[in-house]
């Protein structure tokens, strides 16, 4: 599984002008499932979000997890991190799972997230979002599982 995260001090997601999911401090988690992705990595890929330390300390490195300050996170599903653009100028996404087992994966590791402690909002797969947010520090992670 990928995920691109971002570091927030607010972000929420609205679907045809509904907002239906928002946060304050925490992460804003794009995710992506591969083709040939588990549940397994779908547990590692949360394990090691909730474990990241990218939230400042009291001197101010980052050195404190989400669970750390008690944040939140926003999961979005995001199939375009799949995208191929080594040819041409159109990108390709067949290296991304179906749609079936995307949703699949996309909801075990929200879950998983949940589980672990993490206050979980999250989109609407395969919904046209608008998704706004405030990047804190700026800090943005690419990370694969």
């Amino acid at each position: 599984m990928r995920a691109l995260i971002q570091r927030v001090t607010r972000a929420s997601v609205d679907v045809n002008n509904e907002t239906i999911g928002s946060i304050d401090e925490g992460l804003l988690l794009l995710v992506c499932a591969m083709k040939g992705d588990t549940d397994a990595q779908a547990e590692q890929l949360a394990a090691k979000v909730s474990k990241l330390r990218i939230f400042r300390d009291e001197q101010g490195k980052m050195n404190r997890s989400i669970l750390d300050i008690g944040g939140a996170a926003l999961v979005i599903s995001q199939f375009t991190l799949a995208a191929d653009t080594s040819r041409g100028n159109r990108p390709g996404f067949s290296a991304a799972a179906s749609p079936d087992e995307g949703e699949r994966l996309y909801n075990r590791f929200a879950e998983a997230l949940a589980g672990l402690g993490i206050p979980v909002q999250t989109g609407r797969f395969g919904a046209d979002m608008a998704v706004s947010l405030v990047n804190d520090g700026p800090v943005t992670l690419s990370v694969d599982v």
